[in-house]
């Protein structure tokens, strides 16, 4: 960590051994990562229940470069270890996640595709077309909803793209209302 991490005690007195405890996961977090440049941890007591003991919170706030991670969820326990654990185990998740980004492994939703149905074939087989022109051949075992019996020339359809043999497939196709953008008639 570029700066030191930091730990807090809210209501309840410092602990060496939570102190250990929390340098020693925050310690791996910044080996799975080394580009933490901050790290706050803060273990908080905020009631006392008579019925229950103490349960404890612990709250991280992490910076690292172009993105904060905060741990806001509140994990509460009777067993501070516990605590710390769920904690920087939910804190590993998310810069986990953060670094996959950062590195491009994240895999990106298709976005899907608006157009018509402009020609159906008794084969089981059809063509949408696109606002902008582009025409994607489909086969009746892509449609998904409504059946491709139950769909009609001009019907709004959505779809994901994909490239094929002789040109555009769209697989996944949907028919309905799903807000296309103008489209002529």
């Amino acid at each position: 960590m570029k700066i030191p991490l930091r730990i807090i005690f809210l209501n309840i007195p410092p602990s060496d051994a939570i102190e250990a405890e929390i340098r020693k996961r925050a310690e791996k977090l910044d080996q799975f990562c080394e580009h933490v440049m901050r790290c706050e941890v803060t273990v908080d007591v905020p009631g006392k229940h008579k019925k229950q003991g103490h349960l404890y919170e612990v709250r991280i706030d992490m910076t690292v470069p172009g993105a904060e991670i905060a741990i806001t969820r509140v994990h509460r326990h009777e067993d501070v270890y516990v605590v710390i654990r769920d904690a920087f185990e939910a804190a590993s998740r998310k810069l986990q996640d953060k670094v996959r980004c950062r590195r491009g492994d994240i895999k990106l939703h298709e976005t899907p595709l608006h157009g018509r149905v402009t020609k159906l074939f008794e084969e089981g087989h059809g063509f949408i077309e696109t606002p902008d022109g582009n025409e994607f051949y489909f086969h009746r075992e892509n449609v998904i909803h409504p059946d491709f019996d139950q769909i009609g020339i001009g019907d709004e359809v959505q779809f994901l793209s994909e490239p094929a043999g002789e040109g555009l497939q769209a697989k996944r196709v949907t028919a309905g209302r799903h807000h296309l953008p103008h489209m002529p008639e």
